[in-house]
């Protein structure tokens, strides 16, 4: 049917009207009714649905990730007792503060067994300080032969505390021996005033 057919029928008498006209008025009502239906309320409900279903994504995927936690508590609560002990090892091997003159006697010793001369034995005014330790740099100077001055730098690391030869420059000296410039840096740990100093200034510089 065209618009001029649609035009021509009597709406007062809608029984008499073809079937044809009556089917594509239905379709146009039930349009309408739906078009209205979804305008006031399918549209907001849509929109609830759509929202509730993100919320139980979310939802899910928390899920799976506390199972994923509780299944692999045990493991972690391993792995942490593994790392508090390889933490208490190394912290064994950094020495007291009352230790450290001991430490400083056995590098010496280190250097003296290996039949070396001390021409520069100096430990540094101040520690260079992290937030569980303190670092001592320590300059030292000595004179031997090449194969004495090797067994003493392997002897140093080999101690059980830990020392390292860092900075290391060979001149030659007198009599074909060779003299030794280098930095011997030794750590401690921090007692526990020490460190809460440590935690307090970290602390401070955070709120500048």
């Amino acid at each position: 049917m065209t618009l001029s057919d649609f035009r021509a029928l009597d709406p007062k008498k809608i029984g008499s009207w073809p079937i044809a006209a009556k089917i594509i008025t239905l379709l146009f009502v039930i349009g309408g009714i739906v078009a209205l239906g979804w305008y006031l309320g399918w549209q907001g409900q849509q929109e609830k649905i759509t929202a509730k279903e993100a919320e139980e994504t979310t939802l899910r995927q928390q899920f799976v990730a506390k199972k994923t936690q509780a299944i692999n508590l045990d493991l972690h609560v391993k792995q942490l007792s593994d790392i508090e002990k390889q933490f208490g090892t190394l912290l064994r091997q950094l020495p007291s503060k009352n230790e450290m003159d001991g430490l400083l006697a056995d590098i010496n010793q280190a250097g003296i067994g290996r039949g070396l001369q001390f021409d520069l034995f100096k430990p540094s005014s101040t520690e260079k300080r992290g937030e569980f330790y303190a670092e001592l740099p320590v300059d030292i100077r000595v004179t031997g032969a090449y194969p004495d001055i090797g067994a003493f730098a392997s002897d140093v690391a080999k101690m059980p505390r830990i020392v390292t030869l860092t900075d290391i420059a060979l001149v030659p000296a007198k009599d074909g021996q060779l003299q030794m410039d280098a930095v011997a840096r030794t750590y401690r740990y921090l007692d526990e005033d020490e460190v809460e100093v440590q935690r307090k200034s970290k602390q401070d510089a955070k709120k500048k």
